[in-house]
């Protein structure tokens, strides 16, 4: 089974929009659908939703350390898409972090860590050239 949708529920839609509607784009995602608080990218069956939503509770802002979703990870085709991608996204919204030493991933595998500046973290997750 794979996930039918994920929905983040982001403070600001015009600067989510921005800076997720463009990795997702980047990484082969769709807009399917707007409405007044959201939007909806696919990708074959999978959605991720961004929504300012009326029901949010006022002045509670996303943090990655809290209780709740820390990160989304998405695979990417190749150590060179990542960097292309790390290298292109300050002008879209996102700061590259650090190295995360507690989350060892396997050998074969390259990662980058981006968060935009709403605090939402992504991992881009590719194929390691030297495995």
């Amino acid at each position: 089974m794979s996930i039918h949708h994920l929905q983040l529920w982001v403070p600001d839609l015009s600067r989510a929009e921005s800076s997720w509607g463009w990795l997702l784009e980047e990484l082969g995602y769709e807009l399917a659908r707007r409405w007044d608080h959201g939007r909806v990218w696919r990708s074959g069956g999978t959605g991720i939703v961004i929504e300012s939503s009326p029901d949010m509770v006022p002045g509670m802002l996303h943090s990655r350390l809290r209780p709740g979703m820390n990160h989304v990870a998405f695979h990417v085709e190749s150590t060179a898409e990542v960097a292309r991608l790390v290298g292109d996204a300050p002008d879209h919204g996102w700061q590259p972090l650090g190295r995360d030493l507690h989350h060892p991933l396997p050998a074969d595998l390259e990662v980058a860590y981006l968060e935009d500046r709403d605090g939402f973290e992504v991992e881009l997750i590719a194929p390691s050239d030297a495995g």
